[in-house]
Protein backbone atom coordinates (compact mmCIF):
# COMPACT_ATOMS: atom_id res chain seq x y z
CA UNK A 1 0.00 0.00 0.00
CA UNK A 2 1.72 2.99 -1.26
CA UNK A 3 1.30 7.04 0.31
CA UNK A 4 0.22 7.96 -3.34
CA UNK A 5 -2.58 5.52 -3.31
CA UNK A 6 -4.27 7.22 -0.63
CA UNK A 7 -5.69 10.28 0.25
CA UNK A 8 -5.38 12.27 3.45
CA UNK A 9 -8.32 10.88 5.46
CA UNK A 10 -7.35 7.19 4.61
CA UNK A 11 -3.71 8.12 6.06
CA UNK A 12 -5.68 9.26 9.10
CA UNK A 13 -7.61 6.54 9.13
CA UNK A 14 -4.09 4.16 9.03
CA UNK A 15 -2.57 5.46 11.42
CA UNK A 16 -5.55 5.02 13.97
CA UNK A 17 -4.68 1.46 13.35
CA UNK A 18 -0.75 0.87 12.67
CA UNK A 19 2.48 3.72 13.08
CA UNK A 20 4.99 1.76 10.99
CA UNK A 21 5.54 3.12 7.48
CA UNK A 22 8.39 1.89 5.05
CA UNK A 23 10.73 4.39 3.90
CA UNK A 24 12.81 3.70 0.40
CA UNK A 25 16.03 5.99 -0.20
CA UNK A 26 17.57 5.39 -3.53
CA UNK A 27 19.95 6.44 -5.97
CA UNK A 28 19.65 7.60 -9.82
CA UNK A 29 23.28 6.69 -10.92
CA UNK A 30 24.83 4.45 -13.58
CA UNK A 31 24.21 0.91 -13.13
CA UNK A 32 26.31 -0.93 -16.24
CA UNK A 33 23.62 -2.48 -18.33
CA UNK A 34 21.26 -1.64 -15.89
CA UNK A 35 18.62 1.06 -15.02
CA UNK A 36 20.01 4.06 -13.44
CA UNK A 37 17.39 3.83 -11.17
CA UNK A 38 18.50 0.18 -10.30
CA UNK A 39 18.74 1.33 -5.84
CA UNK A 40 15.55 2.75 -5.98
CA UNK A 41 13.50 -0.01 -7.78
CA UNK A 42 14.81 -2.72 -5.80
CA UNK A 43 14.12 -1.52 -2.57
CA UNK A 44 10.40 -0.53 -3.53
CA UNK A 45 9.86 -4.36 -5.22
CA UNK A 46 10.78 -5.46 -1.43
CA UNK A 47 9.00 -2.62 0.14
CA UNK A 48 5.28 -3.59 -1.83
CA UNK A 49 6.07 -7.40 -1.48
CA UNK A 50 6.68 -6.62 2.40
CA UNK A 51 3.42 -4.49 2.36
CA UNK A 52 1.29 -6.90 0.55
CA UNK A 53 1.98 -9.29 3.49
CA UNK A 54 1.62 -6.64 6.27
CA UNK A 55 -0.25 -4.21 5.33
CA UNK A 56 2.31 -1.73 6.65
CA UNK A 57 2.35 1.64 4.38
CA UNK A 58 5.00 2.78 1.89
CA UNK A 59 5.96 6.32 1.73
CA UNK A 60 6.80 7.60 -1.78
CA UNK A 61 10.70 6.55 -2.54
CA UNK A 62 13.55 9.46 -2.49
CA UNK A 63 15.30 8.37 -5.96
CA UNK A 64 18.23 11.01 -5.36
CA UNK A 65 21.05 9.64 -3.23
CA UNK A 66 24.94 10.49 -2.49
CA UNK A 67 26.97 9.16 -5.93
CA UNK A 68 29.61 11.65 -7.05
CA UNK A 69 31.86 9.05 -7.81
CA UNK A 70 29.73 8.57 -10.82
CA UNK A 71 29.62 11.30 -12.34
CA UNK A 72 31.55 11.10 -15.02
CA UNK A 73 28.71 8.62 -15.98
CA UNK A 74 25.55 10.80 -17.58
CA UNK A 75 22.25 9.93 -15.93
CA UNK A 76 23.88 9.67 -12.57
CA UNK A 77 22.32 12.71 -10.55
CA UNK A 78 24.02 13.10 -7.09
CA UNK A 79 23.15 14.96 -3.93
CA UNK A 80 25.09 16.28 -1.30
CA UNK A 81 25.58 14.25 1.85
CA UNK A 82 24.34 17.15 3.86
CA UNK A 83 21.48 17.68 1.46
CA UNK A 84 20.26 13.90 1.73
CA UNK A 85 20.69 14.68 4.96
CA UNK A 86 18.36 17.37 5.39
CA UNK A 87 15.62 15.89 3.11
CA UNK A 88 15.77 12.87 5.38
CA UNK A 89 15.25 14.86 8.90
CA UNK A 90 12.62 16.73 6.94
CA UNK A 91 10.80 13.55 6.20
CA UNK A 92 10.98 11.95 9.56
CA UNK A 93 9.86 15.04 11.24
CA UNK A 94 6.89 15.41 9.29
CA UNK A 95 6.05 11.52 9.53
CA UNK A 96 6.10 11.81 12.83
CA UNK A 97 3.75 15.07 12.88
CA UNK A 98 1.09 12.77 11.58
CA UNK A 99 2.18 10.26 14.07
CA UNK A 100 3.92 7.43 12.68
CA UNK A 101 6.84 6.28 15.43
CA UNK A 102 8.32 3.09 13.96
CA UNK A 103 9.57 4.05 10.73
CA UNK A 104 11.73 1.33 8.58
CA UNK A 105 14.63 2.60 6.10
CA UNK A 106 14.85 0.67 3.05
CA UNK A 107 18.44 1.51 1.00
CA UNK A 108 18.99 0.69 -2.04
CA UNK A 109 22.36 2.61 -2.48
CA UNK A 110 25.53 2.31 -0.59
CA UNK A 111 26.24 5.52 -0.77
CA UNK A 112 23.71 6.44 1.45
CA UNK A 113 25.17 4.69 5.07
CA UNK A 114 25.88 8.00 6.17
CA UNK A 115 22.02 8.98 7.13
CA UNK A 116 22.16 6.17 9.30
CA UNK A 117 24.25 8.65 11.55
CA UNK A 118 21.34 11.35 11.61
CA UNK A 119 18.85 8.68 12.46
CA UNK A 120 20.35 8.45 15.32
CA UNK A 121 20.61 12.04 16.18
CA UNK A 122 16.73 11.93 15.42
CA UNK A 123 15.54 8.93 17.52
CA UNK A 124 17.35 11.10 20.35
CA UNK A 125 15.88 14.09 19.44
CA UNK A 126 11.87 13.18 19.08
CA UNK A 127 10.78 10.68 21.99
CA UNK A 128 9.43 7.45 21.00
CA UNK A 129 10.29 7.34 17.47
CA UNK A 130 12.03 4.14 16.55
CA UNK A 131 13.83 3.76 13.59
CA UNK A 132 15.62 0.76 11.87
CA UNK A 133 18.05 0.84 8.58
CA UNK A 134 17.83 -2.06 6.07
CA UNK A 135 20.66 -2.65 3.06
CA UNK A 136 19.59 -5.88 1.20
CA UNK A 137 22.76 -6.33 -0.72
CA UNK A 138 24.93 -6.33 2.61
CA UNK A 139 22.27 -8.62 4.62
CA UNK A 140 23.68 -11.68 6.14
CA UNK A 141 20.75 -13.72 4.67
CA UNK A 142 22.02 -12.09 1.08
CA UNK A 143 25.09 -12.93 1.68
CA UNK A 144 24.69 -16.54 2.29
CA UNK A 145 22.53 -17.13 -0.77
CA UNK A 146 25.72 -15.76 -2.86
CA UNK A 147 28.40 -17.54 -0.82
CA UNK A 148 25.79 -20.92 -1.34
CA UNK A 149 26.19 -20.82 -4.99
CA UNK A 150 29.91 -19.57 -5.02
CA UNK A 151 29.33 -15.91 -5.48
CA UNK A 152 29.46 -12.60 -5.03
CA UNK A 153 27.25 -9.45 -5.29
CA UNK A 154 28.87 -6.56 -7.36
CA UNK A 155 27.90 -3.25 -8.06
CA UNK A 156 25.50 -3.52 -11.80
CA UNK A 157 26.57 -7.14 -11.61
CA UNK A 158 24.34 -10.12 -11.64
CA UNK A 159 23.21 -9.78 -8.04
CA UNK A 160 21.21 -6.75 -9.05
CA UNK A 161 20.21 -7.74 -12.24
CA UNK A 162 15.79 -7.98 -11.57
CA UNK A 163 14.07 -8.61 -14.62
CA UNK A 164 12.17 -5.47 -13.48
CA UNK A 165 15.43 -2.95 -14.01
CA UNK A 166 17.11 -5.17 -17.08
CA UNK A 167 16.48 -2.15 -19.87
CA UNK A 168 18.83 -3.93 -22.79
CA UNK A 169 20.21 -7.37 -23.27
CA UNK A 170 22.94 -8.14 -20.92
CA UNK A 171 26.75 -9.21 -22.12
CA UNK A 172 27.26 -13.01 -21.44
CA UNK A 173 30.35 -13.74 -19.19
CA UNK A 174 32.63 -12.15 -15.97
CA UNK A 175 34.42 -9.04 -15.24
CA UNK A 176 37.24 -9.40 -13.02
CA UNK A 177 36.91 -6.75 -10.38
CA UNK A 178 40.12 -4.26 -11.19
CA UNK A 179 42.32 -3.00 -7.80
CA UNK A 180 42.75 0.11 -6.76
CA UNK A 181 43.78 1.40 -3.35
CA UNK A 182 42.20 5.10 -2.06
CA UNK A 183 39.31 6.88 -3.37
CA UNK A 184 38.77 7.18 -7.26
CA UNK A 185 37.26 10.71 -8.10
CA UNK A 186 34.77 10.78 -11.15
CA UNK A 187 36.97 10.92 -13.72
CA UNK A 188 39.06 7.82 -12.39
CA UNK A 189 36.18 5.87 -11.64
CA UNK A 190 34.84 5.41 -15.46
CA UNK A 191 38.53 4.95 -16.34
CA UNK A 192 38.62 1.77 -13.73
CA UNK A 193 35.22 0.60 -14.19
CA UNK A 194 34.62 1.42 -18.17
CA UNK A 195 31.41 -0.18 -18.32
CA UNK A 196 30.14 0.68 -14.72
CA UNK A 197 29.78 -3.08 -13.86
CA UNK A 198 32.39 -3.69 -10.36
CA UNK A 199 32.69 -7.28 -11.30
CA UNK A 200 31.33 -11.10 -11.66
CA UNK A 201 28.87 -12.59 -13.80
CA UNK A 202 26.60 -10.14 -15.63
CA UNK A 203 23.75 -12.44 -16.27
CA UNK A 204 21.90 -13.49 -13.07
CA UNK A 205 20.71 -17.36 -12.71
CA UNK A 206 16.51 -16.46 -12.41
CA UNK A 207 16.46 -19.21 -9.55
CA UNK A 208 19.47 -17.74 -7.26
CA UNK A 209 17.76 -14.21 -7.89
CA UNK A 210 14.43 -15.13 -6.56
CA UNK A 211 16.32 -16.90 -3.42
CA UNK A 212 18.37 -13.31 -3.20
CA UNK A 213 14.61 -11.46 -3.30
CA UNK A 214 13.22 -13.78 -0.87
CA UNK A 215 16.21 -14.15 1.22
CA UNK A 216 15.87 -9.76 1.50
CA UNK A 217 11.91 -10.09 2.24
CA UNK A 218 12.22 -12.52 5.27
CA UNK A 219 14.37 -9.97 6.98
CA UNK A 220 12.32 -6.79 5.74
CA UNK A 221 9.12 -8.81 7.79
CA UNK A 222 11.23 -9.44 10.80
CA UNK A 223 12.45 -5.74 11.22
CA UNK A 224 8.94 -5.05 11.04
CA UNK A 225 8.24 -6.80 14.31
CA UNK A 226 9.98 -4.15 16.25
Amino acid sequence: MRLEELNWMDVEAYRKQDDRILIVLGACEQHGYLSLLTDTKIPLALADAASAQTGVLIAPPLPFGISPYFLSYPGTISLRMETLAAVVTDMVHSLYQHGFRRMLFLNGHGGNQPIVARLYELTNQLAGLQTAWYSWWSSESVSRVAESHGLKIYHAGWGEAFPFVQVCELPEGEKIPPNFKGLPNATETRHLYGDGVFGGAYRPDPVILDEVFNAALQDILFLLKF
